[in-house]
């Protein structure tokens, strides 16, 4: 049996973390490493103190019909990669590698085709992280440089004030 890769044996770890996540439209794991060390977790729920989704039952933006990537003012939860961000202290995450999973709650398959949004992408490259390894399927991933984040600037979106 071949030894798992390094980015798929953090990956796996990113994707049990997202196993306690309680968004119930989709299930967001993360974890920030440095030098093969585990710097901090993250997974996607409400405020400390504040009421859950799963516990409420219901999702503000499923029921709105918002689709993936609008309006995220509405969402009750902290990403997991700004929950992973908060926990972690900024000189270990210079340099650093988020790792992150997405989880579908209904049928606990892994959800291809994400990434962080536009708000947790600014914090990403404010934290100093340096890629973004997500997952695609158990055993594949895309890998994301940061600094191309930066380069694109059409990448973060507008912001109108």
């Amino acid at each position: 049996m071949a030894r798992i890769s390094k980015e798929n044996y953090y990956l796996n770890i990113a994707k049990t973390v997202a196993g306690r996540g309680t968004c119930i439209r989709r299930k967001f794991g993360a974890i920030i490493v440095k030098d093969d060390v585990i710097i901090s977790t993250g997974y996607a729920g409400a405020p400390r103190g504040r009421v859950n989704c799963c516990d409420l039952n219901y999702c503000l933006r499923d029921k709105m019909n918002i689709p993936r990537g609008e309006r995220y003012e509405l969402c009750r939860s902290v990403h997991a990669e700004a929950n992973a961000i908060i926990a972690a202290s900024r000189d270990r995450m210079l340099g650093s590698t988020l790792y992150l999973a997405c989880v579908d709650p209904k049928t606990g398959e892994t959800v291809p085709g994400t990434c962080c949004c536009q708000m947790c992408k600014r914090m990403v490259i404010n934290a100093g992280i340096e890629k973004v390894i997500v997952m695609e399927e158990d055993g594949k991933y895309t890998v994301y440089t940061v600094s191309d984040w930066i380069e694109n600037d059409d990448s973060l979106g507008q912001i109108g004030y």
